[in-house]
Order: C-alpha cells, then structure tokens, then sequence
C-alpha cells in the first residue's frame, strides 16, 4: 500500500531516524564555548529565551515530529549570528532547509510580539533621571532621554519592482530608526522604513515623533545629528559654531550622540544577519523589518543579561547614505530659544 508523501517529514526523509539531528541536541553535552561559537549565546542566555518563548513555540501541529522550542530558538540564533544562508546553517545542525525557514519565522514571530516588552521609554520619575544622569556622565549634557539616528540594512530587491526600497547609494534597503540609553539600550526601534526616505522623513513620519510631541516631551529632549531638523524635544548639533559657548555644545553633543553609533556598530557584529558581509537579507521588506526588530530584542535582553561588551565595528558593506545636512537647520523658533538657553545656561 503507497504512503503519502505528505505524512512524512521533510528531515526524516532527508536523514533517516538513526542521524543525530538538533531535535536530539543537548544544551548540556557542551561547553558554553562552543554555544557562543556557534549561536552567538551562552547557556543561559539561550535557556531564558526557552522560557520566554516556550509557550509561543509550541503551537499545536500534527507532524508526528515536532521541533522542539529549543531547537527552534538554537536555529534561529544560528542564523542571526553567523549571516549564514539557511540552507548552510540548516545543514551544519542537521535540519532541513524547509525547517531552518519555518524555526527563524516562528522565533522572530515569537520575539517581535514581545518588542514593546524590551524595548520602551522608562515612564517612573527616577529611572527618567537616571536615564538623564546616565548620559550627563559621559560629556556633560543635560536633560538627553535619548539619542537617535538611523541606519540602513540591505534587502533583497522587492519581487515587484518598488524604487522606494532603493537607497542614495543605488541599493536596496530598509532605513530603520532607532533610539538608544548611555548603555546602548535600545528605547525605540523602527524597523519598517523603505530606503529611498531621507532620515529627517522617516522621523516626521515616525510613531516616535508622536510619542513625543504627544507624551514623552517632559523637561528633556533627544540629540540627533544634522540629517534632523531642529525640534523643542530634539536637539541638534549647530552647523557654523562661532562662539566657545557653540563650540562646546557642539564637542559634547556629538561625544554624546556616538553613543548611537557604537550601538548599530554592536548590533550589526553581534547579528552578522544584518551586516551585509554575507548578502543581503533574503526576504521580502515586512519579513526582512521584523527580522531587524527581533535582533533588536534579543539586543537589549542580551543587555540584561550582563552581555553588554562592546563589539569593533562590523566588516558589512552598508553604510549610511549621506544626508544633505544643510537643509535640516529648523526655522522653528520655539526650539531655537530652547538650544540657546541651553547654551546659555551650561556651555557659556
């Protein structure tokens, strides 16, 4: 009588019962180093994202074979960490392409649902003034909640020809906007941005923005560079410094504002996914965006976790576009009072 094919699975088909897959893998058959090595995690780092995601990961299914939680989460950080093409990872840890693809799709599902859980502005009074203090320890700037910038992450070309994903420099990407601590920490991230929006776009279309101008606009601002216009929640560094007092705005901001970039810097090393030395993401824009948002999360609970040392930067080709920052100087007249009595009040 002929079995159907459909009722067998793909990765007993391809490797018989008796190869050593990753469903049978054990965390504690080897050594932290070889976890690090391998999936970019140590031991308990990966057993903490089995409990947090567990649940998720184990949706009911009728294949005689179900991959376990573990084994989904370890495949998926394979493919975050090393840049590898699935079809390459999926074979070094012994399962198929078809299931390599469907554990680095319910683990990013599984992570992006928890974004707004990792990744926020602290709400209570006294984490807002350590969070102000943190950063008036690094250059002496005062009243900073965050400092933002964008970065671009190459994707593959859009099935359907979209020149909104095609950047200043010719290549597809999507331009995500993000918002770190002094630590590194990430506050907001937004991943979904097409390339060809300049920064200072993506900002005035941004739920950050909202969130600001709306809510979190209390006693304090964020830096970003010259890509930005001028707001009275967003300080950006002066253009033609003239006077000591600019001068010394414009030295601290900028000591300040590098906390951003050695983030991205950190980010695209840890995440080699993201660094464009292996290719571009192999996805379509949304699938690519929470790929981004949930290396963004595993970021900032890797931060958690005491995993914070920061990373050289990354040997990926992408880089930011260059902005036109002569056009970004605010005529907003409110925010130009605030920057003045700024300088007035801590750099005279």
């Amino acid at each position: 009588m002929a079995v159907p094919i459909a009722v067998l699975d793909c990765d007993l088909l391809l490797y018989g019962r008796g190869h050593r897959t990753l469903d049978r893998f054990k965390l504690d058959d080897v050594t932290d180093e070889y976890l690090v090595s391998t999936y970019g995690f140590p031991r308990q780092f990966i057993y903490y994202l089995v409990d947090l995601l567990g649940a998720s990961l184990s949706r009911p299914t009728q294949r005689s074979r179900a991959i376990s939680p573990e084994t989904q989460i370890l495949a998926a950080l394979g493919f975050y960490t090393s840049g590898s093409f699935q079809t390459r990872m999926g074979d070094a840890i012994g399962i198929s392409q078809a299931s390599m693809s469907r554990c680095v799709a319910n683990v990013t599902e599984a992570l992006v649902e928890r974004a707004s859980q990792f990744i926020h502005f602290p709400k209570d009074e006294a984490t807002v003034q350590s969070l102000k203090d943190d950063f008036y320890g690094l250059a002496g700037m005062p009243g900073v909640l965050g400092v933002v910038d964008c970065t671009h992450v190459a994707i593959k070309a859009p099935n359907a020809e979209d020149l909104s994903y095609v950047n200043r420099k010719g290549l597809h990407s999507l331009n995500c906007l993000m918002v770190c601590d002094a630590r590194g920490v990430l506050l907001s991230a937004e991943t979904h941005w097409p390339g060809s929006l300049p920064d200072c776009t993506v900002l005035q279309q941004a739920a950050l923005t909202s969130q600001f101008e709306n809510e979190l606009h209390k006693d304090g601002w964020l830096l970003g560079d010259s890509s930005f216009f001028l707001r009275t929640w967003l300080m950006t560094p002066l253009h033609i410094p003239e006077t000591p007092a600019e001068y010394r705005y414009n030295m601290a901001h900028s000591a300040t504002h590098n906390v951003i970039e050695r983030t991205f810097r950190t980010i695209r090393s840890r995440f080699r996914c993201l660094d464009g030395s292996k290719g571009t993401l192999q996805y379509s824009p949304e699938k690519s965006s929470h790929i981004i948002l949930a290396c963004c999360v595993l970021h900032n609970i890797s931060l958690e976790h005491g995993l914070d040392v920061w990373s050289s930067p990354a040997t990926g080709h992408m880089e930011q576009p260059e902005e036109e920052y002569e056009q970004m100087e605010s005529m907003d007249s409110e925010a130009c009072r605030i920057r003045q009595e700024l300088l007035l009040t801590h750099f005279s």
